[in-house]
């Protein structure tokens, strides 16, 4: 005899909030790589906010391979950002004349 519809569990697949819709924490952390002073402050930095994104989505089980390609979505959406930011004025040393 067979189980009833009822024992069935459909598999589990995870959904992460795409990591280049946090708008707000990619532009703060576009300010703060902008605001940094040196290459190798920023370098340092961008190795912080690596290391707790890696945290988080450890922390809710997101299988290895996908963090990488998570990771790539942030850092390209940063770095789109701090284009659209430098040329919106930040960083440049003030508004036009």
């Amino acid at each position: 005899m067979q189980g009833s519809l009822f024992d069935w569990t459909p598999p589990c697949r995870m959904i992460v909030f795409p990591m280049n819709r946090r708008v707000g924490r990619i532009r703060d952390v576009a300010i703060k790589m902008l605001d940094k002073p040196t290459d190798r402050a920023a370098e340092f930095y961008r190795g912080q906010v690596t290391d707790a994104l890696l945290r988080q989505l450890d922390k809710i089980g997101l299988p290895e391979p996908d963090r990488g390609e998570r990771l790539g979505e942030f850092w390209e959406a940063v770095q789109a950002e701090m284009i659209r930011l430098t040329y919106c004025g930040h960083g440049t040393g003030g508004g036009a004349a």
